[in-house]
């Protein structure tokens, strides 16, 4: 992901044929592109500066390493996956663990006229939290996508993050993603998270940043800020969800 997308579910890429009118059929085989395979596994690593999730930190503005593993059936567009990063705020809370591990699955795919969605559920898990409420997460989404932007709408039906009757919270999360020169691709994002009855808790976010992938590995840089100034690191009183600039650099296998 960036899964909390969360992160970011990768996308599938969707394999056609193309055939040229009054060539022999071993020329037309010899143009197809490669057929891709029913099932396909990736998995992914990334550092970042700063794990920040719709636009608050998670490692109390400190770097985090982050890791996981896809699979996508490329003739349904069933998918599955699991991500993981190093987090700071559950102990911040006065639990214990410093591990949030995301579970995922879904479906993708396309409805025509350029249109594509993407629907599934995602668990937000963090093993031994101690937390009361506990801070796991269950969440279910749906996304539209039309050429440059994507709308994405997050709907908890468990608690969400430790608030205490935050049931029914939702995100709403705008992106817009374009290849502005050379591969160097523009990433604009507004996002509004409502957290259930917990108004002081609820926020909009946003992002301007650039992504680029150099081959070895994808470099990411952003600056992102928050409207919030109600989550606060108890550690240094610093402000989860101020303004900064935050560099990811990931590699996909």
């Amino acid at each position: 992901m960036n899964h909390k997308s969360k992160k970011l579910v990768l996308s599938a890429a969707v394999a056609f044929a193309a055939a040229t009118m009054g060539t022999g059929m071993a020329q037309a085989a010899d143009a197809a592109p490669e057929a891709k395979p029913a099932n396909e596994f990736s998995f992914n690593a990334a550092l970042t500066s700063d794990y920040r999730y719709r636009g608050i930190s998670q490692s109390r503005l400190k770097p985090a390493l982050q890791g996981g593993a896809d699979w996508v059936n490329n003739q349904t567009g069933f998918y599955a996956g699991v991500w993981g990063s190093t987090i700071k705020w559950v102990k911040d809370g006065g639990g214990d663990g410093s591990v949030e591990v995301d579970l995922y699955a879904g479906k993708r795919g396309e409805m025509g006229d350029g249109f594509t969605y993407d629907v599934g559920v995602l668990a937000y898990v963090y093993p031994s939290n101690d937390l009361h409420p506990s801070a796991g997460t269950r969440e279910l989404y749906a996304q539209v996508g039309y050429g440059i932007a994507t709308f994405k709408y997050s709907y908890a039906f468990s608690n969400l993050f430790g608030f205490a009757d935050s049931k029914g919270s939702a995100y709403y999360d705008l992106q817009f993603n374009k290849d502005v020169y050379d591969g160097y691709i523009l990433n604009v994002h507004v996002g509004r998270q409502n957290v259930e009855n917990n108004k002081a808790a609820s926020y909009s976010d946003w992002k301007l940043g650039a992504t680029k992938d150099f081959g070895v590995a994808t470099v990411a840089l952003a600056y992102i800020k928050t409207t919030s100034d109600a989550y606060i690191a108890p550690t240094n009183g610093k402000n989860l969800g101020r303004g900064g600039l935050v560099l990811t650099v990931s590699k996909t296998f």
